[in-house]
């Protein structure tokens, strides 16, 4: 194996001072904030997460017992919305972009802000949709789950409030509230959740364990994140899923609309008067075995599909993935 730098001539007399020696490895004129400190990426990921953990939940959520209360009165839910888009941009996206500058020479190209063909943006939308489908089902076999009286209490008090809260910041009643839910809900946490976990975050550990890997632990990472014991599995499948498509392709601005796709659609449920379970199949918990199962395959189907015509449109994508980029 060749010593890095061996075949390096010698600088001679009259060399600048920081020029590197026989045998030294240069820094690079681009290294970064990573590299010069010999971070390696898999860290740097961790790193981040932490990061993350202190300042948006842990900062954000002292910050909101200080303005809120530990049970923040959500009768009139405006100011609560406000505080949580506020939060979403200056503790999530913002600094997601800054250290995005840490890992990389070139931010942009690292968190892949790239503009994909129209049909990766749309295709899908499809998949996550009928994800959403099967999800439900499984939810509803879970919620079936035989637990001892005492844990069945306890856990049916935290989901009623956690329901309560949601509804209070996904309900609307008129139009314009309607748009000032879709932006705080949609489209702030599509964008910044995006850019922190599938472009910061998945982005580091793709460089040091592979896609596959990355994507995985990302969408764990997403899961537990969002801390709703509850809902954990579908928030990994979800955040799974996103990472596949951010990655295959290479585009943030594709897992940006399907995040903000699923985030719209129990908003526009409630506008509507429905529960979004409702909006195609009808109340999931109501339904029959056999009818589950027959919802969970279908949209299996749509979402196979779906996943393989996106495959098809994307080929050319993952083939500039696999290329040489920004370390």
């Amino acid at each position: 194996m060749e010593t890095p730098g061996a075949d390096r001539p010698d600088p001679g007399p009259g060399a600048h001072p920081t020029d590197p020696g026989p045998g030294a490895s240069p820094i690079p004129a681009t290294s970064t904030f990573r590299e010069r400190h010999g971070i390696t990426p898999v860290a740097f990921a961790l790193l981040c997460v932490i990061f993350f953990a202190v300042v948006y939940q842990g900062f954000g959520s002292a910050l909101s017992v200080l303005l809120f209360g530990l049970t923040p009165d959500l009768s009139e839910p405006g100011d609560f919305r406000i505080f949580t888009g506020v939060t979403q941009v200056a503790l999530l996206l913002v600094p997601a972009l800054l250290v995005a500058r840490l890992a990389s020479p070139r931010p942009l190209d690292f968190l892949r802000v790239r503009r994909p063909p129209i049909g990766a943006l749309l295709v899908p939308l499809a998949g996550i949709f009928s994800l959403q489908q099967m999800l439900q089902v499984y939810m509803v076999f879970q919620d079936r789950i035989p637990l001892p009286p005492e844990v069945e209490g306890l856990v049916n008090q935290f989901k009623e409030a956690i329901g309560k809260t949601l509804m209070s910041l996904l309900g609307s009643h008129s139009f314009p509230e309607f748009l000032g839910v879709v932006l705080v809900i949609a489209v702030i946490p599509a964008v910044a959740e995006e850019f922190a976990f599938r472009g910061l975050i998945q982005g580091n550990f793709e460089r040091g364990i592979g896609p596959a890997s990355a994507v995985t632990i990302s969408g764990i990472i997403f899961g537990l994140f969002h801390l709703n014991p509850f809902s954990i599995v579908p928030l990994i499948a979800l955040g799974v899923y996103l990472g596949f498509i951010a990655y295959r392709s290479n585009s943030i601005w594709v897992s940006i609309a399907a995040h903000f796709f699923n985030n719209l659609i129990p908003v526009t449920a409630l506008y509507l008067n429905l529960a979004d379970e409702k909006m195609v199949t009808g109340e999931f918990g109501d339904l029959p075995f056999a009818t589950l199962m027959a919802i969970f395959w279908f949209s299996g189907v749509i979402f196979l599909l779906s996943t393989y015509y996106f495959l098809h449109l994307t080929k050319l994508s993952a083939v500039d993935v696999r290329r040489a980029e920004p370390q």
